[in-house]
């Protein structure tokens, strides 16, 4: 049986809930409500794991903070004897505007602290990365308040369409690969 690991990165806490550097928290929890479930703490994070079609797909919200992200990371990959394939790393992304997807099946940490960790611990870049878009509406010197900083108003209609549209892509990549994934629904 396939099985997929999911990492949504954030920072645990409630200080951080609902902040724009915790979308990849918020993707995941709006499956497991889509999947009529919630999330159980395990060791470095809280787990969710449920079956689509045959696939196992574990979904991972690591508890060591965005820096030390790769911890977890490495540890369920271990645990679950996961391929570097089968992996999706969900996190925000300044460059895209807001509510922005991209999938890539590779790259660079791109300046992001939770990619820096994961890249750093697993000594690897082979794996995919959906990027969320935030967006990069803050001045010179703000970028950590802004990231740090809760969705406004205005902001939650894009936010809420942006993670409806990576419940799609994610359902995608594991039901049909990355490529169909990314052709479907890269913006």
């Amino acid at each position: 049986m396939k099985k997929y690991l999911i990492i949504g990165l954030g920072n645990p806490g409630t200080e951080y809930s609902q902040t724009r550097h915790n979308i990849g928290f918020n993707v995941l929890d709006s499956w497991a409500v889509k999947s009529d479930s919630s999330f159980e703490s395990a060791r470095y994070g809280d787990v969710f794991k449920f079956k689509i079609k045959g696939r196992t797909i574990i979904l991972l919200k690591p508890s060591t903070f965005m820096n030390l992200s790769g911890k977890a990371v490495r540890y369920w990959i271990e645990q679950e004897n996961i391929p570097f394939e089968n992996i999706v790393v969900v996190l925000d992304d300044i460059a895209l505007p807001l509510g922005e997807i991209r999938l890539k099946p590779k790259g660079s940490d791109g300046g992001h602290n939770g990619l820096k960790s994961i890249q750093e611990t697993l000594g690897r870049q082979d794996y995919a990365r959906l990027r969320f878009g935030i967006g990069n509406n803050f001045s010179k010197g703000q970028q950590t308040q802004f990231v740090l900083g809760k969705w406004e108003m205005d902001e939650l209609n894009n936010v809420t369409l942006g993670i409806k549209n990576s419940l799609k892509l994610l359902e995608t990549f594991v039901l049909s690969g990355a490529q169909i994934a990314m052709n479907e629904y890269n913006q």
